[in-house]
């Protein structure tokens, strides 16, 4: 997959796409079913399928003080649309000349100028433009206007509503990681680089890969079964293992991590990238009486962990 980080300059090659256009937070299945109208507009034409989205996310930029809501950031996404098979990725940079811009100069300047595309999805609740004053209809105008197909997708349901990200956000929250992955198509990942940490675990007999979760929606704070992928580095590969994510009250923390324990796992993982798919909740975060009785409990969570994921 070829990423683009700008919508100007780019060579003929690059051009004439048939793309999905939207944010994309957890590429979730009503996104792939958006993008897989694009995927059939593509084969139809002989075009390349490509993605157009925005980092930093749109909220972000309009209120960065709000609290975090992202359920991917733009490493996991993009790792997530390659396994899909989109060969254009274009990950406009939204900023203030971008998000000036009125819907029909979004269209000109960016659809049909910039990008060169051939066919754009999106769906029927999209909105674009300054003020999101832009419909998926005024889409619809815009391409007779400007030369470029234009397809409306369906809401996707599941159970009683629309697949959203919102409603995955409130499963993750409430500690269901598997009514999540139902909405997803896939397991809730957090991805990210190993980062330094306090090496208490390895003091303890479990040594973890700490990963951050800055700017990400936060799930429920506590104790999971995982599947890893290590992404780079000697040891890359899948494992299994427990995570705990929050803010590890028994040693005073305030800022919220994912610490993993790798099962059966030896080696070093400082500067990797990993990728942790949360499977089930086991417990919440819990403070106690003694370093012995917390080595009791993570030995029974590991025990816990193992048989989950041994069923998969």
């Amino acid at each position: 997959m070829k990423t683009y980080t700008k919508w100007t300059d780019l060579p003929p090659e690059d051009r004439g796409a048939s793309a999905a256009i939207g944010n994309f937070d957890g590429v979730h299945r009503g996104h792939q079913a958006v993008i897989d109208i694009a995927r059939e507009q593509a084969g139809k034409a002989g075009a390349p399928l490509g993605i157009v989205t925005f980092e930093p996310h749109p909220r972000e930029f309009f209120a960065p003080d709000a609290p975090p809501f992202r359920l991917m950031n733009a490493e996991a996404k993009s790792n997530r649309l390659a396994k899909l098979g989109v060969d254009h990725l274009y990950q406009l940079p939204f900023d203030a000349e971008l998000a000036g811009l009125s819907a029909e100069e979004f269209a000109r300047e960016v659809i049909a100028g910039g990008l060169g595309l051939s066919h754009v999805v999106v769906g029927a609740d999209f909105c674009f433009g300054k003020g999101r004053k832009g419909t998926a209809q005024d889409l619809a105008r815009f391409g007779r206007e400007m030369g470029f197909g234009v397809t409306l997708a369906k809401l996707l349901e599941h159970n009683s509503g629309a697949v959203s990200s919102t409603a995955i956000r409130t499963a993750l929250s409430e500690g269901r990681p598997r009514d999540a992955a139902a909405m997803l198509g896939h397991w809730h990942r957090i991805e990210g680089a190993v980062i330094d940490g306090d090496k208490r675990g390895r003091d303890l007999g479990f040594p973890t890969a700490n990963m951050s979760i800055t700017g990400l929606h936060p799930p429920r704070f506590g104790i999971y079964a995982v599947l890893v992928d290590v992404l780079s580095g000697p040891h890359k590969g899948s494992y299994r293992g427990a995570a705990s994510v929050g803010v590890r009250p028994m040693f005073g923390h305030t800022v919220a991590n994912c610490e993993t324990y790798l099962f059966d796992f030896d080696g070093d993982l400082y500067g990797t990238h990993l990728s942790v798919a949360l499977v089930e909740f086991l417990r919440p975060e819990e403070k106690f009486d003694s370093l012995d009785a917390l080595i009791a409990q993570m030995e029974a969570d590991c025990a816990r962990a193992r048989a989950i994921l041994a069923r998969l």
